[in-house]
């Protein structure tokens, strides 16, 4: 079969590209921009576009499938070109849907917590030994690829509810009709596409609606959002099952048939996701002891409260968030964890945070750190179509007049580098990469 990608560049899409090439696929595609480590990846495998851009003599009738992806537009030559002589045209999550039709599908669904409570369904599950398929939000210690599509017989999808592409205009978790799945909580995002709380909730709802007969959901039951959407259901034949934080001792362990696991991560969110995670793994045959047994050695998602230096006197993480419940979330719970100074730093790179009328929806989020910086890139601004945003204006939406504003990216790295992080947490959130600033580098600088 032959396949081509338009927008190969992107994190899933690339990740799916790589999949379908070691399953004997023949892949091609074209990207206008691809970044590392897509785009290294991407040549290594021998599948990276020669040159950037669209390019309509791509196109041929002897291709099977295209796979387009959300950063395309409706007008690409690409895909002109490909709906003018009809040939098959797909989202990548309709594609994954499709491939994945005669398996059990465990789909993780929510606004905040996916990728980690995935990850570690993913590692029990390899750990337990058993057959799956996967695709996930993030890279994960030993796991090749964010994706797989094989002849497994459960596939676990972490759900994005974004939209799926730009002719395919709902979200992605609407295609996978799972048999069991997880709703980690619901908070407005992703303005452009859903421009109010109730149409952004609403896609929750219609989500629920599709799953499989006699399906079981996993959810929050400390979210009141979520909570009402899950009342209003209509669904009669499916099992709800509430989840709280696992509970655990002074000494940071969970205590279970009085053996004590060590608990891995960081923060009462996420002994959310895991008691999600347990719950989904016990569904699947595994039994709770085998769980914290293999819960122990998670090692995380990358860019989800990723560890850049660990000493005594300082301690430094980076993490995907952006969106305020996150943000909220991630702060408290590294202040609530280390009896230190916290220091934040947040990069406002999406949409939605870009946004001057949806940016009281950070109020107080910062409020548990001791130092906060925000980021805003020129660049980002200009990719987005945005204007910048005053400083008081910012300051006032979070309820912080101390807050400082960084504007230039120089500035930052400056900032960044002179800073005296010792007796004290540091904590780096964004979806984007703080202007390519090299934490690698900087950290092995403070180690």
């Amino acid at each position: 079969m032959r396949v081509h990608f338009i927008a190969i560049g992107g994190a899933a899409m690339h990740n799916l590209a790589l999949d379908l090439l070691a399953s004997g696929w023949q892949v091609t595609g074209s990207d206008d921009e691809i970044y590392e480590p897509a785009l290294s990846r991407l040549e290594n495998a021998g599948i990276s576009p020669q040159k950037f851009g669209w390019f309509d003599d791509k196109i041929t009738s002897d291709i099977d499938v295209v796979i387009l992806g959300m950063h395309a537009k409706k007008d690409n030559p690409e895909l002109v070109r490909a709906l003018d002589i009809g040939l098959k045209v797909v989202s990548y999550p309709e594609f994954v849907a499709s491939q994945s039709a005669h398996k059990k599908r465990v789909v993780i669904a929510g606004s905040h917590g996916k990728t980690t409570t995935t990850s570690i369904i993913l590692h029990v599950l390899k750990n337990a030994g058993l057959s799956f398929d996967y695709l996930v939000g993030s890279y994960i210690e030993g796991f090749d690829r964010m994706t797989q599509l094989s002849d497994a017989p459960i596939i676990v999808i972490e759900g994005d509810e974004y939209l799926s592409s730009p002719i395919d205009l709902v979200p992605k978790i609407h295609h996978y009709k799972p048999h069991l799945s997880v709703i980690t909580g619901i908070s407005w995002d992703h303005i452009n596409v859903f421009p109010t709380f109730e149409i952004y909730t609403e896609q929750f709802s219609k989500y629920i609606e599709l799953h499989e007969q006699n399906a079981t959901i996993f959810y929050d039951q400390e979210d009141e959002v979520l909570c009402q959407v899950v009342l209003k259901s209509e669904r009669k034949d499916i099992t709800f099952v509430p989840y709280s934080s696992l509970g655990l001792s002074a000494q940071k362990q969970v205590v279970f048939e009085e053996t004590h696991f060590d608990f891995p991560l960081i923060g009462r969110h996420n002994q959310k996701n895991a008691s999600a995670a347990m719950l989904v793994c016990e569904n699947l045959g595994i039994d709770r002891f085998d769980f914290f047994k293999y819960l122990q050695s998670f090692t995380g998602a990358k860019k989800r409260l990723q560890v850049l230096w660990n000493k005594p006197e300082t301690k430094g993480f980076l993490d995907f968030a952006h969106a305020p419940s996150k943000v909220k979330a991630t702060v408290t719970s590294v202040k609530e964890w280390f009896d230190m100074p916290l220091i934040a730093f947040l990069e406002l790179h999406t949409f939605s945070s870009l946004n001057e009328g949806f940016l009281s929806e950070y109020k107080d989020t910062l409020n548990s750190a001791d130092k906060s910086f925000v980021y805003i890139d020129g660049h980002t601004l200009q990719m987005k179509g945005k204007t910048a945003i005053e400083n008081k204006t910012i300051q006032e939406s979070f309820g912080d007049p101390e807050l400082e504003i960084i504007t230039d990216k120089e500035a930052l790295h400056q900032i960044i580098t002179d800073f005296d992080f010792t007796n004290g947490v540091v904590l780096f959130m964004s979806s984007g990469t703080f202007s390519q600033f090299d934490f690698k580098t900087f950290a092995e600088k403070i180690i």
